[in-house]
């Protein structure tokens, strides 16, 4: 079974964080130029929030520029968390009930890495072609009924 730790060490350990009383619009510009969709928001060490692009488009829709609102305001300040050992079916539940493009993996109170959606269809594909490689290879090797016979 596909594990959260597999996905985060396939995917790579860059992480981008912000503080909640960073700018959005330095939250914006660091997005953009890393071409991230979220960022996870830390304070003293410890998860408080998540920012994505939704949170983003929010703010712009009902203000029409993000001025000098800071992350704070529009943060997620209670995102769903896996752990490394959540198994990859779990975490896709998870994502799909909570509507989240984006989950933080953590291991106890230390931030592992962001596991998105993107991350999880491109390990399940990798682990199906895996699998489909190993079944193609385990039947091209398949003894024949008249192998069998030879044998006996």
């Amino acid at each position: 079974m596909l594990k959260v730790t597999e996905i985060l060490r396939v995917k790579g350990n860059t992480l981008y964080t912000g503080t909640p009383d960073m700018p959005v619009s330095e939250a914006i510009r660091t997005m953009s130029e890393r071409d991230i969709g979220s960022m996870v928001i830390m304070e003293s060490g410890t998860l408080v929030g998540m920012l994505t692009f939704r949170e983003i488009i929010r703010l712009l829709h009902s203000q029409g520029e993000v001025g000098d609102t800071t992350v704070r305001a529009i943060m997620d300040d209670a995102p769903v968390s896996v752990s490394p050992n959540t198994d990859a079916d779990e975490l896709r539940r998870l994502m799909l009930e909570n509507h989240a493009r984006y989950i933080p993996v953590m291991d106890g109170p230390v931030l592992m890495g962001v596991i998105s959606f993107y991350d999880v269809a491109h390990a399940v594909v990798a682990a199906q072609e895996f699998e489909n490689n190993m079944l193609k290879a385990y039947i091209r090797d398949w003894p024949t009924d008249s192998e069998e016979q030879s044998r006996a």
